[in-house]
């Protein structure tokens, strides 16, 4: 029993590729899936929106999203992945206890799940070369909550399509 739950574990990492990505028949939303070990990943900026967003957000990037940023490649090369993860933006009453004034705010509940840009110009073609995918708890949204992505991000052709700036 032992050896069959080794070999089927040897098997699962060798079909999950390094870039997160798994075969199109097997994964959900655009094709992506949860990369494995995202929250690893090098940090690109951070971001608050207000409105009906209210989130304060880290955006992240696998290596080769890294790579594009320093050496200021567009349009990004195909295995980018960027995971953007956001939080509630709640005052802190400890640190403003401490400062003696109300001044400071920290990450709170996380909130929209996290979300996935893959850059695959050939698979995606018909996005701008983007697929996109959201993952609420472990698990992806609803194919239809994704239709809304393209049509925002359509708006930045020159930045190919991506909102974040690099924050060295």
């Amino acid at each position: 029993m032992l050896a069959a739950v080794a070999a089927l574990a040897g098997v699962v990492v060798c079909v999950v590729p390094s870039s997160g990505q798994v075969d199109v028949e097997s994964a959900p939303s655009f094709g992506v899936t949860l990369p494995e070990g995202y929250r690893d990943w090098r940090l690109i900026s951070v971001a608050r929106e207000e409105g009906e967003l209210d989130d304060v957000r880290a955006i992240l990037g696998n290596d080769a999203a890294i790579d594009a940023y320093r050496a200021g490649t567009l349009p990004f090369p195909d295995g980018t992945i960027i995971a953007r993860l956001a939080w509630s933006l709640d005052a802190s009453e400890e640190n403003n206890r401490t400062f003696g004034r109300a001044q400071s705010f920290v990450a709170g509940a996380p909130k929209n799940g996290v979300q996935f840009m893959v850059k695959d110009s050939t698979k995606y073609a018909s996005t701008g070369g983007w697929g996109f995918a959201q993952f609420n708890e472990g698990k992806p949204v609803d194919e239809a909550m994704l239709q809304s992505c393209f049509p925002c991000h359509a708006a930045l052709p020159a930045r190919d399509l991506v909102f974040t700036r690099y924050a060295p």
